[in-house]
């Protein structure tokens, strides 16, 4: 079941006078464009760059092991409740392609151009961090989320094949900033695989609260079961309880999430989760801190769950993650020039 967000249908091209004699051009290109394309594909084409959802599944399936993680609809990730047991701390699979990772000064957050976006700040939330499990410590313990206490963080998931959630992350996330800073915004990063774990849930909301954002995207990917298919984003929901109150940001927030999750769907050509959100691709909680605290509109998106082999093939593609990226930055483009 397909997801349509606000301005989902592309704007119809203008008819130009000009086009009747630029059809009779193009018609006479043809052969010998066609020859040309006939030629190529003997010489045989290879690389998935910019190949389309369906070609990516094909490229990488990863059968492994049975699943045995729970999903995050009971475990969310981002709370500091996710699953994280039995994660490999390899890197495994998924690694064309990358994004490369900044100098351990940390990441820029200034605009790379002037563009639409000058002026515009948007945190973007790298969900995990690739050195987690070495710190099993520190990220179990108890933080403050405003209405109750969680842990800190968790190692995040993996695909069946070993390729980490967190290590999914920072490659979409770095993909995502360098659009953005294309359109002229300011982006900054909870974290960029500059620090050995962390941030626990409540600093990830603290910064992007501190930094006055105009929007924050949380960016992870499901550990659900086997057959559970699917993106989603999840909404904070009304919770005005301790030091948590969401109600100024729940309609703002929602709008962010529809667009992203339009956009994610034009670009990737993903379905919606077929496990959660009744087939919309959006999921209202009140149980998560990066939430829960936020004073800004905020989201999450869980791009595809790691633990379905279909889904993982995706996940574990360069170019997908790319497409990812794309529908992501597009989604908050669209929000932020409303």
């Amino acid at each position: 079941m397909s997801y349509v967000g606000p301005d989902f249908d592309p704007p119809q091209p203008r008819r130009s006078p000009l086009r009747r004699p630029l059809v009779v051009a193009a018609a006479a290109l043809v052969p010998g464009a066609l020859a040309g394309w006939l030629v190529w594909q003997a010489a045989g084409s290879g690389g998935d760059a910019g190949g389309s959802g369906s070609a990516a599944a094909g490229a990488s399936s990863t059968a492994g092991a049975p699943d045995n993680g729970s999903a995050r609809t009971s475990t969310p990730s981002g709370s500091g409740s996710g699953s994280g047991s039995g994660k490999s701390a390899s890197t495994g699979s998924g690694d064309d392609d990358k994004v490369p990772s900044p100098s351990a000064s940390g990441s820029p957050s200034g605009p790379a151009a002037s563009g639409p976006l000058t002026g515009k700040v948007v945190v973007i939330d790298p969900g995990h961090n690739p050195g987690n499990f070495q710190h099993t410590t520190e990220i179990n313990r108890k933080v403050n989320i405003g209405t109750n206490f969680k842990e800190c963080d968790t190692t995040g998931t993996s695909t069946n094949s070993g390729y980490r959630e967190a290590d999914f992350t920072l490659d979409v996330a770095r993909r995502a900033r360098k659009i953005l800073e294309e359109q002229g915004a300011t982006v900054k990063f909870t974290q960029d695989g500059n620090r050995a774990w962390g941030p626990c849930v409540d600093e990830r909301a603290r910064i992007g609260n501190e930094a006055d954002a105009d929007a924050v995207v949380s960016v992870h990917a499901d550990g659900s079961g086997a057959g559970n298919r699917g993106f989603h984003v999840i909404l904070p929901g009304a919770v005005n309880d301790g030091g948590a109150d969401t109600r100024l940001i729940v309609a703002p927030s929602r709008d962010l999430g529809e667009r992203v999750a339009g956009r994610f769907v034009r670009n990737t050509g993903s379905a919606p989760s077929n496990y959660v959100g009744g087939g919309t691709g959006l999921v209202t909680r009140k149980d998560l801190g990066g939430l829960n605290l936020s004073t800004v509109p905020k989201v999450f998106i869980e791009c595809g769950n790691m633990r379905d082999s279909k889904d993982a093939a995706l996940l574990t593609s360069g170019a997908w993650r790319q497409k990812a990226a794309q529908g992501i930055s597009e989604g908050i483009v669209s929000f932020l020039r409303k």
